[in-house]
């Protein structure tokens, strides 16, 4: 099933990450960073989410 969302959904995901597959399906996306014990990149600005750590040690220590 494709997300309805999908579109909308890529104007505003940040994930440079380029071989994700779950780009613009948030749902999946979500899953997938909690199943890994991270968060996904929208959760980060830019700066951040270009290191790729997505963890929820660094995003304690972002949003100080």
């Amino acid at each position: 099933m494709e997300c309805p969302n999908h579109e909308k959904n890529m104007a505003a995901c940040n994930c440079t990450y380029e071989p994700c597959g779950k780009k613009g399906t948030c749902c999946e996306c979500i899953a997938y960073h909690r199943r890994s014990g991270e968060l996904p990149a929208c959760y980060f600005p830019d700066d951040v989410e270009a290191t790729f750590d997505r963890s929820i040690a660094r995003f304690k220590a972002t949003v100080k």
